[in-house]
């Protein structure tokens, strides 16, 4: 029988839970929640600021985002900051309570739609030892590495195969969830199946960067299925944990989601209009000074900036962070404002925050610097919110422009 413990994101589960050592230590190592021993082999379990699910054999731990952001909302900002233009429906899943189980799904179904037709082929540079000519010979290579011997040949050709980046991509999410502990035999037959239609296509090195593929008109079918291969990819482990226990784990951090999200949207809202939209722009806060050397600065790195001929015109900072009782948020982010725009001579910054309710401007006292707070309520739906990234874009330039006509 499955034992579940459900956290919320901003509260710990309210009782002590009796775990096993091992599998304390495995949770505890999946980074998703901490864990602090209680007494007589309990443990009380906290959240770590991350949101997912880890399967320790029969032990299902899930933490969920605030805000009521389901599965598939989160799925859509993980594609969404990873690629500009991403589709809702790239990432279309079933929102199950069993995370694990929803993943599954929506990969086989996506993989199956990509695989429809058999697997993609496409032209592959090969270089190879080999004992007859194919292609091109190497000869800087054959005069080096075999010096006076004709035979093998060191050549290099393009060869049609299945095995390219996409199938592999897709290959390596397929068999990474054929490890996941408890899915039913249905899916797992599904998920073999799929795995068995790409017998040739090589495995990944673990830990290594994914390949990169662009979308074209001959991969387009198979888009949906790597953009989820990809999250589950970055994001999700399924392995053999201390004692062999079987041991699967999707984590996040919602801040950096949230963040990441924010930063690509307002960058593809921006581009209608003059200017250049740079992320993580550095800017110094004090000014430079004889003796000392420029390393000795203090720095700062805006998460979006908007130029205007050659000129920051725009500041934006996005905050994945609760308000509090009585609807405010913490007074550092304002004062972290005030110092990018100080510095960079910018009247106005924008606070993105997550959340629901309207705008609000605050005016800095004894200065002309304004810090509008923009909350994102990530319970919109996909198109709902990115259209409310584009208002804010909008509000953001015709405030700039009112600005600069009254300076000029």
């Amino acid at each position: 029988m499955q034992t579940q413990i459900i956290l919320d994101e901003l509260q710990g589960y309210p009782e002590p839970v009796v775990l096993e050592r091992d599998v304390a230590a495995t949770l505890r190592d999946t980074g998703l929640v901490t864990v602090v021993p209680a007494h007589n082999g309990a443990w009380t379990i906290l959240p770590s600021g991350k949101v997912g699910a880890v399967q320790i054999d029969d032990l299902l731990v899930r933490v969920n985002p605030k805000e009521k952001v389901g599965l598939s909302r989160l799925l859509f900002l993980l594609g969404y900051a990873a690629g500009p233009g991403f589709r809702p429906d790239n990432v279309a899943a079933e929102e199950d309570k069993d995370l694990f189980a929803a993943l599954g799904e929506s990969l086989a179904r996506h993989g199956e739609r990509a695989l429809e037709r058999g697997p993609l082929n496409g032209y592959v540079h090969m270089e190879e030892s080999l004992r007859t000519v194919r292609g091109r010979i190497r000869v800087g290579d054959q005069m080096t590495r075999r010096p006076g011997m004709l035979l093998p040949l060191e050549v290099s050709y393009d060869d049609y195969t299945s095995d390219v980046v996409e199938n592999q991509i897709l290959r390596a999410a397929i068999r990474m969830m054929l490890h996941v502990p408890r899915l039913t035999e249905s899916l797992v037959a599904r998920l073999a199946h799929l795995d068995s239609k790409l017998d040739g296509v090589s495995a990944l090195n673990h830990g290594a960067p994914l390949p990169s593929w662009s979308e074209s008109r001959i991969n387009g079918h198979y888009v949906p299925a790597l953009r989820l291969s990809e999250i589950i990819l970055r994001n999700m482990s399924a392995e053999a944990g201390m004692g062999h226990r079987a041991v699967a784990s999707f984590v996040v951090n919602m801040a950096t989601v949230f963040e990441d999200f924010a930063a690509t949207a307002l960058k593809e809202a921006l581009e209608p209009y003059p200017g250049l939209t740079e992320w993580q722009y550095e800017v110094f806060m004090d000014e430079a000074e004889p003796g000392y050397p420029s390393s000795d600065r203090v720095r700062m790195y805006v998460d979006v900036v908007h130029s205007v001929r050659g000129r920051p015109a725009m500041i934006f900072d996005a905050k994945y962070k609760a308000a509090s009782a009585g609807g405010a948020y913490p007074n550092a982010d304002h004062y972290q404002m005030l110092a990018y725009c100080t510095a960079l001579g910018v009247p106005r910054a924008w606070l993105v925050y997550a959340g629901a309710g309207n705008p609000r401007s605050r005016r800095v006292l004894n200065t002309g610097v304004s810090v509008v707070e923009f909350p994102l309520d990530l319970s919109r739906e996909p198109e709902a919110l990115l259209a409310r990234v584009r208002e804010l874009a909008s509000r953001a330039y015709s405030e700039f422009d009112v600005h600069l006509a009254a300076v000029s």
